[in-house]
């Protein structure tokens, strides 16, 4: 009998954290704290140990990627990948901007549940407020994109100006002599396949990590928020889905020159831990994985342009930013005009080029684009408590981008 492939696999597991979930939301909130004491660790232990091969894994793969590559090759790759990218997120934005007012103008709150709301977003809010305000500038973005230390930004998790600080050390090791330079790459070669060969380890624990991850989460939330907050869950939902399914996938298909099934059974385990995980960054690893095994990409374009989309990357949050923020001014009696609308779309373009890949990250960046219209920094407040949701579609919205983005730079070389 022929085993399941890892992508049925993860499928099962997801589905059965959503089913066992459901029916344990159900329970007393005893009940399912002591359940989830014992499950949720399994979750924890399956993301870290992802998590633990994500620096090395990424900066070997980029130094090799530059230092032992065509670098006109490379840069062309990343120019296009930034290009789609853009053109990705534009889209994103326009669709959060066209479909959010029409669907919050017919949505009818209740003045009590409005209160009632916004009390909890001043308690919410105020335990959050350092690190939403804490989201950088633009001039603060562009300092913080050169590390002052790199073994600090590892540390810390802060992707991005370590993919600067490899990309720098892969240019110069191309300025030294060949005696000099190729031991180093021979290293970073070895530590990335070593890397590889871990992840591939992780993955066939990704059934019980997935089913660890997915029924905690549905167990606390049930099917959804419930009252004024279950349109803007909804809306976020089907429209990060279905932009997936309409854009993202054909232009995989048609620019990438890969059916959409093959797409799709290699995205499905990086998009599983995305859902369940909430955070991009944990699936960056089986995104590499799915798109050597799954696409046939060569390990240095996968080593160069799946690192820089993870870091940079957001095709899921353009589109939550727009639509949270139409929904904050609906819930503040706020119409937003159609200058305002599109205001919030463009600033959510150029934030989300500064989310953290981390559960949560797309909230605290809506501060800023609140503030390009006018509107109160505790609103994030109320989209705290019933973010879990929306943050798992935008995650998922987010790493299926990225994939796209990565093979279509990369299929569509001259």
């Amino acid at each position: 009998m022929t085993r399941p492939s890892l992508s049925t696999r993860v499928l099962l597991a997801l589905i059965a954290g959503l089913l066992f979930g459901l029916v344990l939301s159900r329970a007393s909130a005893s009940t399912i704290e002591r359940v989830l004491t014992y499950v949720e660790p399994f979750g924890t232990l399956f993301v870290n140990a992802i998590r633990m091969t994500v620096v090395p894994l990424v900066v070997s793969l980029v130094v090799v990627g530059i230092a032992g590559a065509d670098t006109t090759q490379i840069a062309r790759m990343g120019y296009r990948a930034l290009l789609i990218a853009v053109v990705f997120l534009c889209l994103s934005g326009l669709v959060g901007a066209i479909i959010a007012p029409p669907v919050f103008a017919r949505l009818s709150i209740e003045p009590t549940a409005v209160l009632a709301l916004r009390a909890r977003a001043a308690s919410a809010f105020g335990a959050t407020a350092d690190a939403a305000h804490r989201t950088p500038t633009v001039l603060q973005w562009i300092v913080d994109l050169v590390p002052a230390n790199p073994v600090r930004a590892a540390a810390d998790g802060a992707m991005l100006p370590l993919i600067v600080f490899a990309v720098v050390f892969g240019l110069a090791l191309l300025r030294i002599g060949a005696e000099h330079r190729d031991p180093v790459v021979r290293f970073f070669r070895g530590v990335g396949d070593a890397m590889l060969r871990i992840v591939r380890w992780i993955l066939l624990l990704a059934p019980l990590g997935v089913f660890a991850l997915t029924l905690p989460l549905v167990a606390r939330v049930g099917l959804a928020a419930i009252g004024a907050l279950a349109s803007y869950v909804l809306l976020i939902a089907v429209g990060t889905s279905l932009f997936v399914l309409l854009i993202v996938y054909p232009a995989a298909a048609i620019l990438g020159h890969v059916s959409i099934e093959r797409f799709a059974r290699a995205v499905f385990p990086a998009q599983a831990v995305a859902f369940s995980s909430r955070t991009s960054l944990a699936a960056l690893p089986a995104l590499i994985e799915g798109a050597e095994r799954g696409l046939g990409m060569t390990a240095e374009s996968s080593g160069f342009l799946l690192p820089l989309a993870s870091a940079l990357f957001r095709v899921g949050a353009a589109m939550g930013l727009t639509v949270g923020t139409v929904f904050v001014g609906r819930l503040y009696g706020i119409d937003l005009t159609s200058a305002q609308v599109a205001t919030a779309a463009v600033t959510a373009v150029l934030t989300s080029f500064s989310i953290p890949g981390i559960p949560g990250g797309s909230i605290l960046a809506m501060v800023p684009v609140l503030a390009s219209v006018g509107l109160p920094a505790e609103g994030v407040g109320v989209l705290l408590g019933v973010d879990t949701i929306p943050d798992a579609f935008r995650t998922t919205a987010n790493v299926t981008g990225q994939m796209a983005a990565a093979v279509i730079a990369e299929r569509s070389r001259a």
